[in-house]
């Protein structure tokens, strides 16, 4: 792993084997991250993007199957895991979890323990992870909803999560996420339940504790507003693999995979698609228990090659930091996005 590497994942794969059949959530995802940047990843519902984070932070539903390929980690403490080999319940996974990675959940109701204040549940984690007194840890919890912007902090910090309001309840969750300085953020859909101001809000406030912190971010969103307003470079993902990954300027002005484009048509445009009907993406997501042959994506893709994308699985084609999974990529020469 480089030095600048904070977090490589490679040829991972998440299974769960139902009476049904067996559902490949995440089926060989490779992406790296590295210290101090933010990663956007980007896809539709059901692409696999929440499964592959639960599964760096070993945080899968019982009945999936134990995560196979390679989650190395370093955290800027100068040690290395490999996460993808520990238990979920082991004493290693918990000294990383909340330590060395936070993570923002998209419903803050359902991962605050409902029956605890605010102030409790941090003061928790920085006991545990920190080793702080009670005095210090109380402290530090009301120096934290203060630095996430939280009203009134030495008063909400006895406040219960159903006291507070969505945005607010968002921020606690935030505080908590950051409470032991990690290494690195991960954002699973954090604005999502949001009104559009307090979404703007929340992402300023990650940029600004980005850059305080110095940590690197995970941004989890199926938002391309979102992610050309917060990240470094972004993977794009599909059916349990990731299609495209580029800086995020390559992602809208130059993307080299027709699902990208896709997307990329569908957002409408201030001033420009008033009145108009927006280009969608034909067809449905497919199934999981009969995901297609070769590329997943032919079916609903205007430049599918009969004979080529469905019967072969696209390899990785780089063109200098871009990567596509597409047979043809390389027709697609500095091809804009309709936005």
């Amino acid at each position: 792993m480089p030095a600048e590497r904070l977090l490589e994942l490679d040829d991972v794969h998440v299974h769960f084997p139902l009476r049904e059949g067996l559902v490949k959530a995440v089926n060989g995802v490779s992406y790296h991250v590295d210290k101090g940047e933010v990663l956007g990843i980007v896809g539709e519902s059901g692409s696999g993007k929440s499964i592959t984070a639960r599964a760096i932070m070993r945080l899968l539903p019982k009945r999936a199957a134990p995560p196979t390929g390679s989650i190395r980690f370093r955290p800027r403490t100068g040690e290395d895991f490999e996460l993808s080999g520990l238990d979920r319940n082991s004493r290693a996974i918990r000294q990383v979890r909340g330590r060395h990675i936070g993570m923002i959940f998209q419903e803050p109701m359902t991962a605050l323990s409902p029956v605890h204040t605010i102030g409790t549940q941090i003061m928790r984690t920085v006991q545990l992870h920190m080793g702080l007194g009670k005095v210090a840890a109380r402290a530090r919890a009301i120096d934290l909803l203060a630095k996430v912007q939280m009203p009134r902090p030495a008063q909400m910090v006895d406040a219960y999560p159903h006291q507070l309001s969505g945005g607010m309840r968002q921020r606690a969750m935030i505080a908590l996420a950051i409470s032991c300085d990690p290494s690195l953020l991960i954002a699973d859909e954090p604005t999502t339940a949001l009104d559009v101001t307090t979404e703007a809000q929340i992402l300023e406030l990650l940029k600004s504790l980005q850059s305080e912190l110095g940590m690197a971010i995970i941004f989890i969103t199926h938002n391309f507003g979102v992610v050309a307003d917060i990240a470094d470079r972004v993977s794009v993902m599909y059916l349990g693999r990731i299609v495209e990954t580029a800086s995020v300027d390559d992602i809208f002005y130059a993307p080299k995979h027709p699902y990208t484009q896709a997307l990329l048509r569908s957002i409408p445009r201030l001033g420009v698609d008033q009145g108009r009907r927006l280009p969608t993406i034909p067809g449905m997501v497919p199934d999981p228990f009969s995901v297609p042959e070769g590329c997943a994506f032919n079916p609903r893709c205007g430049h599918a090659v009969a004979g080529l994308c469905e019967v072969r699985v696209p390899p990785e084609k780089r063109f200098g930091a871009q990567m596509s999974r597409c047979h043809i990529a390389d027709q697609f020469v500095q091809e804009p996005a309709n936005v």
